[in-house]
């Protein structure tokens, strides 16, 4: 499933109380998008570790009161007994877990309650984990603890899904661009024991990171390899070299009609990533008409990325008219 479709989902079946275990690789943004989707329905969010608690965390404390053994809630057990508004208690990397630990949790997943304390009624369990071939140090989850979860839903990228997020992110418009001309580079996980990174969401996103920070540009393929893997510096810091001898953006704004067109798909690519973040109410128009002149499978991106990024201009005359010539164009 898509970011964006078990975002869908995650809409529905949070207010619906229904357990979920999302599973994936690393860094593909689960924990990200359990966020989003509280923020969406309006739910609190706990994320608890198992991989770091002690089956007690779950069960509570032993001790004796009047000769009398009880358990005594603390903690993590304590904020679920209290809740008092729909809430989302995120079993993160449940994978990783001890066994003990895992079996702890079962109980609350379905019986809701543990050692004669119940668990609030607006409580939401959801779990994530990774993958046993991911090497993420995943032992598996038992089999009792699997069959409560109401569904478990495998996340995998998405291109479109993460453009849109990017943009909506403040990703450096250079790494958007590069990852549109090389989607490969969006996801190519490969679990090794070497101390090195692959491409994924998160270690893109920390790509960005490192590039809004003001890398020196003679640094930049050996910190980008070391976010990401040197197959992936290595084009990139390809790709920007193309990006930065681009046609200035403003100029091209100023005679969008008679403005060189690129026909290398790099330097498109590229072009398009730089014109979105030009579009406004006051620019739309100049922007269609250098879009008209492009390649049909660039007027429809840059147009996309200029919606994407700014919807006020799916108000636009200029917009209107692209969109009736292109009416077979699925946004």
């Amino acid at each position: 499933m898509k970011p964006s479709s078990l975002m869908s989902y995650l809409k529905c079946s949070i207010p619906a109380q229904l357990p979920t275990l999302i599973k994936g690789a690393p860094g593909i943004g689960k924990t990200d998008i359990v966020k989003q989707a509280c923020d969406a329905v309006g739910a609190d969010l706990f994320i608890s570790h198992p991989v770091v608690s002690d089956p007690v965390d779950y069960k509570g404390m032993p001790f004796v009161v009047n000769g009398e053994a009880h358990f005594l809630p603390f903690g993590e057990l304590q904020v679920l007994i209290k809740a008092d508004k729909l809430m989302v208690f995120f079993l993160d990397d449940l994978g990783q877990a001890p066994a003990s630990v895992q079996a702890a949790a079962m109980q609350l997943i379905l019986a809701r309650r543990v050692n004669g304390h119940v668990v609030s009624p607006n409580v939401c369990f959801l779990a994530a984990t990774n993958r046993k071939q991911d090497k993420a140090g995943v032992s598996g989850i038992l089999e009792p603890v699997k069959s409560r979860f109401a569904t478990i839903i495998e996340l995998e990228p998405d291109l479109n899904d993460w453009v849109a997020w990017a943009l909506g992110a403040g990703i450096p418009t250079e790494l958007i661009a590069f990852i549109r001309y090389r989607s490969d580079f969006l996801h190519d996980f490969k679990p090794t024991a070497d101390i090195t990174n692959s491409p994924c969401p998160r270690t893109l996103h920390n790509v960005g990171k490192l590039m809004q920070a003001g890398i020196p540009p003679e640094l930049e393929y050996e910190v980008f390899a070391g976010a990401a893997g040197e197959a992936f510096a290595a084009e990139f810091t390809g790709f920007l070299r193309i990006f930065r001898t681009l046609p200035n953006p403003d100029l091209i704004m100023m005679d969008p009609d008679k403005a060189e067109v690129p026909s290398d798909p790099a330097t498109l690519y590229a072009l398009c990533g730089a014109l979105s973040r030009k579009a406004s109410d006051n620019t739309m128009e100049r922007i269609v008409r250098y879009a008209n002149r492009m390649p049909a499978d660039f007027s429809v991106l840059l147009i996309k990325d200029c919606k994407d990024l700014d919807p006020d201009v799916l108000n636009t005359r200029a917009y209107i008219e692209w969109a009736v010539k292109h009416q077979d164009v699925n946004f």
